[in-house]
């Protein structure tokens, strides 16, 4: 990730007044489109509303020990502070959902087997969006001549869901995450800041109305009102951010999952409209999407390391991996081979993965009749 010190690439003081800009939106949405986004939108910097839920929100302290949240102060509501000269930002969308994957219902509904959030099951998303609004800024370059821009996707303190918000790529739904109503809310977001001053794009409205399906199935109750998601009891957040142990008192929600969680959006009514992922890169790896839990908890570090290359699971590491497997056999029908298993993580050298394996062990036992 560059440092957030770096300037805008190229920045140029003034933008050429030569250039058509209307016309170059409607080149750049179409060279989005060849480079596999689903949504092109564009708007300014002005986050003021944004910023006041984003600053109540840590005043919460709902970011639970996510500590670079807060990290930038306002530079995350406040682009032109983040990268100087900034006044407008693209903002793209790119579908994520794997084509062919198993049904999550079925996954979930086998505590045998491993759930892991649809996003994670192919490459890397940073990796290919990054690229991609890198060929998009060549392209705008190409047309227009040196202009000043840099690209995010989820790397730097930057508030995309009410950028693409602003930009009408979605609205911003009760579980937090960003929802059209033709293309539902499977989709990663980016952004490209840059200095030209493009015309920009209507905000989307919101259309969630009297619907809090998300909120009903939040295993956890972690969406503690519309719009807000207490990151402490989130699944994905306790799964992937938190690096320490799990609260007791949430394990047993956590059934099977191990790598982020779904729910809100396996609910939402708006992605029935929803499409699979055009790229390649989101398309199931390692068979992530149908796994048996035991399976995934005998991989080495070393196996760790080298089947998920590449993938956005392996940045949790294998001691949090091997912590939230043991904490969904835990919550599974044991059985000799399971019991064995927990046993043997309890020689781990962690002694955070002795703990969950530990914890695994007396809930199975608990259950016995």
């Amino acid at each position: 990730m560059p440092k957030l010190a770096d300037k805008l690439a190229g920045m140029s003081d003034n933008p050429q007044p030569s250039v058509d800009y209307a016309s170059l939106v409607r080149q750049i949405r179409q060279w989005g489109r060849e480079l596999g986004f689903s949504a092109v939108g564009i708007t300014d910097t002005d986050l003021a509303e944004a910023e006041t839920d984003f600053l109540n929100w840590l005043g919460r302290g709902m970011h639970g020990d996510m500590d670079y949240m807060q990290r930038h102060g306002r530079k995350r509501s406040r682009p032109a502070q983040l990268v100087s000269g900034t006044t407008r930002i693209i903002s793209v969308r790119m579908d994520y959902r794997p084509p062919g994957a198993h049904n999550s219902e079925d996954i979930l509904g086998n505590s045998a087997k491993a759930f892991i959030s649809r996003y994670a099951l192919g490459r890397d998303y940073h990796k290919t969006l990054r690229s991609r609004l890198q060929k998009l800024a060549t392209r705008i370059e190409q047309a227009v001549g040196k202009f000043g821009y840099r690209a995010f996707t989820d790397s730097a303190p930057v508030l995309e869901k009410p950028l693409a918000e602003k930009a009408g790529l979605g609205w911003i739904g009760k579980h937090s995450n960003v929802i059209h109503r033709n293309e539902g809310s499977w989709f990663f977001l980016g952004e490209l800041f840059t200095d030209l001053p493009l015309p920009i794009d209507p905000p989307s409205a919101r259309h969630c109305g009297s619907c809090d399906a998300c909120m009903r199935a939040c295993p956890t109750g972690a969406i503690v009102e519309p719009y807000t998601v207490d990151a402490r009891l989130c699944i994905s957040y306790l799964t992937i951010e938190l690096r320490t142990s799990i609260p007791e008192k949430l394990r047993p929600l956590l059934g099977n999952r191990i790598y982020g969680c779904d729910d809100c959006q396996l609910v939402c009514p708006w992605n029935r409209f929803a499409s699979d992922a055009a790229c390649e890169d989101f398309g199931v790896r390692n068979g992530l999407d149908d796994v048996d839990l035991l399976d995934l908890f005998r991989w080495s570090e070393n196996d760790f390391d080298l089947k998920l290359r590449g993938s956005p699971i392996r940045r949790i590491g294998h001691e949090c991996w091997l912590r939230n497997i043991a904490v969904a056999l835990g919550n599974g029908a044991g059985g000799a081979q399971v019991v064995d298993a927990l046993q043997e993580k309890m020689k781990h050298s962690s002694a955070m993965v002795r703990e969950h394996a530990q914890w695994a062990l007396t809930r199975l036992s608990e259950k016995l009749p």
